[in-house]
């Protein structure tokens, strides 16, 4: 467009010499910037004369509340204190793990938090970090995974049948399943998510739906996993009315893909503008959920993590189909995400990164690594801890540390020693990377009870 707009058409407009006029400059270079000059001031014409109108319009939403109520954009400093906190099996934790959690518990929206027994160091919040805040929300505080989920169907198959059909399921986790950046089903399925209004209003998400179609019912990298597994139900008096015994289980791990990649990019940064911090803690950057941006990123992290869903309940289905078997019980549950819940009679946000929901009777599911078990789970709702139980074992090497102790050897020692087969996987991934699970469910036997156990017997990865 030759008769580019420019911030003086706006003030010949009206608009006020102040941030509006970038805001509108920004929205309209990134959203409209092939239409015509006139339509665009017609329409921001309109703005001007009635903004509370376009409060909450997708495009025009920003610049409205920049008439209406500008965003306050102030450095923010720590506080001297830090608020309340519970640490579960402090002394398996790193120090680093605990300074973040530390850091985070000095922010002025921070009211409470806690670190789960299987926590390492992260960027903002740690691995297996809690914190409820008072109407805002950190991207960082969620990460970049948004909806990061564990998902077990259980299936009415004795254990044994696995023994004798280890070659048709390998098959089955090579050919029907798909991993990291590029690899996508070739027929794709549609899904109800689709028809989301949130994919229509919100101009980042128009963007990301293709991206989104085409990834649905994929796995990430790093430590995402499709498996066959025993499992092995204890309480008799579990929610699914299973005899105790041994059934055979498909558990997956994985998040929203490049949706929640670029949502968590795309709102991270619009957090560092409006919320400098300093540079040590910049990374906790949040977003005051009474604003436009604010807002935007509660609905597109909530589709964020339905799309998760949406992606195990479509691997499972596939597989389901393979199997030939009808699921008698499903558990599942996200571990990055941010909740609107009651903390002593206080709405407020819960981030829980690397942490599972633990409410009273609430179930989830905790791994532990391909040849450790993982834990069927009931909540106990410990106030102290929010609500939350760990993720998983967590890691007691980081990747880096992993290619340096271990070899491809090692890991096929370990494997074949708890009759593991893998598909994929790396030196990264290593079993020897986690902590020791029964440690780790040991340090939080007053967040949740067990149900059962899920044990990996054929694990995919990514390559």
């Amino acid at each position: 467009m030759g008769n580019k707009l420019k911030g003086k058409d706006l003030i010949k407009l009206g608009f006020p010499k102040n941030n509006s006029i970038n805001i509108a400059l920004g929205q309209i270079n990134r959203y409209r910037k092939r239409e015509k000059k006139e339509r665009i001031l017609e329409e921001a014409k309109q703005v001007l004369l009635a903004p509370e109108k376009y409060q909450g319009n997708a495009i025009w939403g920003k610049v409205a509340e920049g008439l209406v109520k500008p965003v306050e954009v102030q450095m923010h400093k720590l506080r001297n204190t830090r608020v309340p906190f519970s640490i579960y099996g402090e002394n398996e934790i790193d120090d680093l793990a605990k300074y973040q959690l530390y850091d985070a518990l000095k922010l002025p929206v921070a009211v409470q938090g806690a670190l789960m027994p299987d926590a390492h160091a992260g960027y903002g919040l740690p691995i297996g970090g809690v914190l409820a805040t008072e109407n805002a929300v950190i991207p960082y505080g969620v990460g970049v995974d948004i909806g990061c989920r564990m998902c077990l169907t259980v299936y009415p198959v004795k254990a044994s049948y696995l023994k004798g059909k280890v070659h048709q399921l390998e098959n089955i986790l090579s050919e029907h399943t798909k991993f990291g950046m590029y690899e996508t089903h070739k027929m794709k399925h549609d899904h109800e998510i689709f028809e989301r209004t949130e994919f229509q209003d919100i101009p980042l998400l128009k963007r990301l739906k293709i991206k989104a179609y085409n990834q649905l019912g994929t796995s990430g990298g790093g430590n995402h996993f499709v498996e066959f597994g025993v499992v092995t139900i204890t309480d008799e008096n579990n929610e699914f009315d299973l005899p105790i015994g041994e059934y055979i289980g498909l558990l997956t791990h994985s998040g929203s893909r490049g949706l929640g990649a670029n949502i968590a990019k795309h709102y991270t940064y619009l957090a560092t503008k409006q919320c400098p911090l300093p540079k040590n803690v910049q990374h906790l950057a949040w977003l005051d959920l009474n604003t436009h941006d604010g807002q935007e990123y509660w609905l597109a992290m909530n589709l964020a993590g339905d799309y998760a869903k949406a992606c195990h309940d479509n691997i499972h289905k596939r597989i389901g189909k393979l199997l030939g078997a009808k699921a008698i019980a499903k558990i599942e549950n996200h571990h990055n995400f941010a909740w609107k819940e009651k903390v002593n009679g206080q709405e407020l946000i819960v981030h829980r990164k690397g942490a599972t929901p633990a409410n009273k009777g609430e179930l989830g599911i905790i791994p532990g690594s391909m040849t450790a078990p993982g834990y069927i789970v009931r909540g106990l709702g410990n106030t102290e801890s929010l609500n939350s139980a760990s993720h998983g074992a967590g890691r007691k090497h980081s990747r880096r540390k992993c290619k340096e102790k271990f070899t491809k050897s090692d890991i096929k020692h370990q494997l074949k020693m708890n009759g593991v087969s893998l598909i994929g996987g790396g030196v990264d991934e290593a079993p020897m990377a986690y902590k020791n699970i029964k440690k780790v469910m040991a340090n939080q036997q007053e967040l949740v009870e067990v149900l059962g156990t899920f044990t990996p017997k054929i694990v995919r990865m990514d390559k």
